[in-house]
């Protein structure tokens, strides 16, 4: 056997440092995944040595390179890596502090708790598809600014579980489809799942199958720091996709389990890591690190900064560096705010009866032509949707300067890739689909909200009123099971001058995501004023005469039916108040003292075209009346589906008058 050479000897010294300090912290921990990290610990320190470029003394330099690691249940590696690099909050203790509450160190990674964390990983696929959306807004970026400003790469590590998950397909057929040469996938080609090899359950050629479309593929042997580096540079020399299938051995340095189910996810103990310590000739007590092997880890950091301070004079001489730091920081609302308030004046004065999905495009004409940041999309749905402005041209592997994508048919990896493209920084992503099918984008959605990330879906037809098409696209369930999920804004506009502002409070949030609910029927202008946002308060008075005897609130379409039923039970003396509630989350953070005023102390009616779960506590009492669903929908026009379903006028005003003479 021929001698290592000094790159593979100190590549696999600073590859061991991975090692101990993940059999340490999980250890320390008694819990976590030891295997994955020990297995890719050579594919990690030849990746981070020889290719990425980063700074962490500035973690959020916008042309660092992105390093995703799909395979978030091995958030050791990541949190030695970086602790190796020198991030300032990562010292030792907090490695000593592995899993532990208020700990950076989660068990799986989470975007926000630590530097060098660029994305929420641990459900299955979704760091793959995320990273696909950073790819992509990378080359879109570049399109903008040249490479003085974007240059920079995306890597992932996936493992066998990120390739099984059907995200993976959306995710790696529309980076081939796009042609996004800057991403690259190391595949921790181990074979093993927790039951045991994969084998038990998947016989895919994966090569064949990213190939199959449009990605580049090389494999190599993930224990030969030579080879590994070959792979990868064959990969960025590709101009397409490329995935790098890394033949590895789980636990590897663990003589008695490497190779096994057995340290997947469960800690080595104190006799194998001594074992291990002995067979990797690594004398170092728990958590300590060489001084060598630091320092050649904190060199790809020296690297990083010199590469910043280039890219910093670059910048300082660009001709656009003014916009280019607007569209990092999600600048120019003076300018939406500006053009809206004229849109909602014309919107008053002319008083359109239009489907809020058909007032979303209004008014997205509006927030397209003040921000030049937005990127907008749909899951193959556009001409209902209606999510394409006028002028927007298509991006395309031929042209990454367009401000629109077709997502195809791909729904969860549409809401994957906003979530890359948004992580990326530069783009204010929004894209489109029926509200039905936000059950396909949902995982996505819940990581948004997890992290705070600032997108923006476009959810139309969007309940019993798109009629004829039936209960398979007839949302019932899916604004409570929406709402449910914390820190994502659902808004329901009830007609064009709430739309407007719906769209106002998406492109101004910054901490999560925002749903809007959109009708395909069509709906009057209800509002008589806008000098203010009264959507930004989720439920204000639309009609208040004064001595209320009843409350009778509603969402989106079902607002002008409430309206109707407060006129019936005028003429028969009872006098009810109106309350349109676009967003319950939006109103459940308004101060008690108005939300008590908005709902008062009279009997309630909630009217929705959707069950009643997520109504009871924010805004009814137990108490209180509901008109709307009790179960699934039916294929008819939408006006006999409301009278069928019984969520009428007539329904709404016997329901309050009901409760009145109780």
């Amino acid at each position: 056997m021929n001698a290592p050479t000094s790159f593979e000897a100190s590549t696999r010294a600073m590859a061991n440092a991975i090692r101990a300090l993940t059999m340490d912290a999980v250890q320390a921990a008694n819990s976590g995944h030891p295997g994955m990290p020990m297995g890719m610990a050579d594919v990690a320190a030849v990746l981070f040595r020889r290719f990425v470029t980063l700074d962490p003394a500035d973690p959020q330099w916008p042309d660092r390179d992105r390093f995703v690691l799909s395979a978030g249940h091995g958030s050791m590696l990541l949190y030695a890596v970086n602790h190796l690099l020198g991030y300032a909050d990562m010292p030792a203790e907090e490695l000593k502090r592995f899993r532990q509450l208020g700990a950076r160190t989660a068990g799986h990674p989470e975007y926000g708790h630590a530097a060098g964390v660029e994305v929420t990983t641990g459900p299955l696929g979704q760091g793959l598809a995320t990273a696909v959306g950073m790819a992509l807004a990378e080359r879109m970026a570049n399109a903008r600014w040249g490479d003085a400003l974007v240059d920079h790469r995306t890597w992932v590590i996936a493992g066998d579980g990120c390739l099984m998950e059907g995200i993976s397909h959306e995710a790696i057929d529309l980076a081939g489809h796009l042609g996004l040469g800057r991403l690259v996938v190391l595949w921790d080609d181990n074979r093993i799942t927790i039951d045991g090899g994969t084998e038990l359950s998947t016989s895919t050629d994966q090569r064949a199958r990213f190939a199959a479309a449009g990605w580049h593929t090389v494999a190599c042997d993930a224990h030969d720091p030579g080879g590994i580096a070959a792979a990868i540079q064959a990969a960025q020399d590709d101009p397409r996709p490329s995935l790098v299938a890394c033949r590895s051995v789980i636990g590897w340095g663990a003589p008695n389990k490497q190779g096994s189910p057995d340290c997947h996810g469960a800690p080595l103990g104190p006799e194998e890591i001594a074992a291990a310590r002995a067979h990797l000739e690594w004398p170092h007590a728990p958590f300590e690190i060489d001084p060598a092997v630091r320092d050649a880890w904190q060199a790809i950091a020296r690297r990083g900064a010199q590469a910043r301070a280039a890219w910093q004079a670059r910048h300082a001489a660009h001709p656009d560096r003014q916009g280019f730091d607007e569209a990092q920081s999600r600048g120019g609302l003076e300018v939406l705010n500006a053009a809206m308030a004229r849109h909602k004046a014309r919107l008053l004065a002319d008083r359109p009866s239009i489907a809020t999905r058909k007032a979303s495009e209004l008014a997205l004409a509006v927030v397209n032509a003040a921000l030049p940041d937005t990127v907008g999309g749909s899951a193959d749905l556009t001409g209902s949707n209606l999510t394409r402005s006028a002028g927007m041209r298509p991006v395309s592997r031929r042209d990454y300067g367009g401000r629109y994508l077709h997502y195809g048919i791909r729904e969860h990896g549409m809401a994957a890739a906003m979530n890359g493209i948004a992580l990326h920084g530069g783009f204010r992503p929004y894209g489109g689909t029926f509200l039905a099918f936000a059950d396909y984008s949902r995982p996505a959605i819940r990581l948004a909200a997890l992290m705070g990330v600032p997108v923006t879906h476009v959810m139309t037809h969007d309940s019993i009123g798109l009629g004829e098409d039936g209960p398979t696209h007839q949302p019932v369930e899916h604004l409570a099971s929406l709402r449910a999920i914390p820190k994502l804004t659902v808004i329901r506009p009830a007609d064009a001058v709430e739309t407007a502002e719906s769209w106002e409070i998406a492109m101004e949030a910054t901490d999560g995501p925002v749903l809007l609910a959109l009708s395909r029927q069509n709906l009057p202008t209800l509002r008589d004023r806008a000098d203010r946002n009264l959507t930004a308060l989720g439920a204000y008075c639309l009609r208040d005469p004064g001595d209320r005897q009843a409350t009778l609130i509603a969402t989106g379409s079902e607002v002008e039916i409430a309206l109707a039923a407060a006129d019936l039970l005028a003429e028969q003396g009872i006098i009810a108040a109106v309350v349109s509630a676009p967003s319950f989350e939006l109103f459940a953070a308004q101060p008690a003292d108005y939300r008590a005023a908005v709902l008062g102390d009279a009997p309630r009616v909630g009217v929705e075209a959707a069950i009643r779960q997520g109504w009871d506590g924010p805004i009814l009492r137990t108490t209180d009346g509901f008109v709307g669903m009790t179960g699934f929908g039916a294929s008819a026009p939408a006006q006999d589906l409301y009278r069928h379903f019984g969520i009428t006028a007539e329904a709404v005003a016997d329901a309050a008058r009901n409760l009145i003479t109780e």
